[in-house]
């Protein structure tokens, strides 16, 4: 057995001077930080596998939200007077518009609760909270941590250990020229080379996409920092403010004029998400999805003057400049919308750090236990 030990390259028991490389200690902190912080960040992928496909799993346990007709412009114009006139003192932050995917409208509330109504009427079909609903929970985890905006701080700062851990696995893995192949090749004996081999093997290969969907969701936690830096980086021109807020009235609106005006200000563009008028500023905002958009609600937007169905300002985020752009990209490259093969490549990346996980503990154990057979052999008898 010790001849095994001694002619198997994953024991080889480097110089006495390697205890002190840089490569030593990488390895030491990789192990370390993935049995550790890895668990976090393979719990969070994994909720986000899930997430990705929260629009077909949502249709499927709430079956009422999707037996429906999309509503005509006069039927939207009536529901979303109704939502004004009835959700808008309960604290609505905002409404989506029904739409293929979600054949029903959405409202958004404080504390993370989402009601639906039908899409021609106005009736309540649905309401759900993180405490009744798995999905609003697993979102809860995946972007607070359960822990609100302390959470979302944390999550930050575990991307950048998570991403470390990732392309610190390639350097330790990295063969050198002409030895890919070999290193990429699983075995399956001895259990501590077949662990290694399949942590390592399927880390590199899957490295692209689980990096970038790891950089992506990092990025986000830091909002207003990423779209600065993105815009400096590229060199942007400063953006045009926004349109100046107008004073609240009592004065009814005129809903059919309204999206009238917003359909014609952007002729090609599907209305997305709606903010009703607030105590602090009077307009209706709109956020809308240009031909090519990635965002299912789009990044463009109209700032509308409703008391005179007037639009007051115009963002086409097609024609934003090449940092917005990029920064209008990150959501949905993270979130798999972008169509249904990134989709499937962001739900497989999500089920990877959990392998990871797995086999990092599992090559790790094997190896702990080798070690310990090693020292009882060569250990003198009494």
């Amino acid at each position: 057995m010790l001849d095994r030990v001694k002619r198997d390259p994953v024991r080889q028991v480097a110089p006495a001077r390697s205890a002190f490389s840089l490569r030593h200690w990488l390895r030491k902190l990789h192990l370390w930080l993935g049995l550790s912080l890895g668990t976090v960040f393979a719990l969070i992928a994994l909720s986000g596998s899930v997430l990705a496909l929260q629009g077909p799993l949502l249709r499927a346990l709430h079956p009422e939200l999707a037996a429906h007709t999309l509503p005509t412009p006069a039927q939207e114009a009536a529901v979303l007077e109704r939502i004004a006139r009835e959700w808008s003192p309960q604290g609505l932050r905002s409404a989506d518009f029904p739409d293929t995917e979600l054949p029903v409208w959405q409202l958004y509330f404080n504390g993370g609760v989402r009601r639906y109504l039908d899409p021609a009427s106005g009736e309540l079909l649905l309401t759900r909270t993180p405490g009744n609903d798995v999905l609003l929970a697993l979102r809860d985890w995946h972007t607070h941590l359960l822990a609100g905006h302390a959470g979302e701080t944390w999550l930050g700062v575990l991307g950048w250990f998570s991403l470390f851990l990732l392309v610190s696995g390639v350097v330790l893995w990295w063969p050198g020229r002409g030895r890919v192949m070999a290193h990429l090749k699983p075995h399956a004996q001895p259990p501590v080379r077949r662990w290694l081999s399949w942590h390592r093997s399927l880390g590199a290969l899957s490295l692209p996409v689980v990096l970038l969907v790891t950089l992506t969701g990092t990025l986000m936690c830091y909002h207003a920092g990423t779209r600065q830096a993105l815009q400096g980086l590229f060199g942007d021109r400063p953006e045009p403010p926004q349109p100046a807020a107008i004073a609240l009235r009592q004065d009814p609106i005129d809903w059919p004029t309204v999206l009238a005006a917003a359909r014609q200000a952007l002729p090609d563009a599907a209305l997305g998400r709606l903010s009703l008028p607030s105590e602090r500023d009077g307009r209706v905002t709109l956020r809308v999805r240009m031909p090519g958009e990635w965002n299912p609600t789009g990044r463009s937007t109209l700032w509308i003057d409703p008391y005179q169905a007037r639009v007051l300002g115009v963002s086409d985020a097609m024609r934003a400049d090449t940092g917005v752009q990029v920064n209008n990209a990150i959501y949905p490259l993270h979130a798999g919308t972008t169509g249904p093969l990134w989709r499937t490549l962001v739900v497989v990346s999500g089920l990877l750090p959990p392998f990871f996980l797995a086999t990092g503990f599992l090559f790790w154990r094997a190896r702990t236990r080798r070690r310990a057979e090693a020292e009882t052999l060569s250990s003198p008898r009494p």
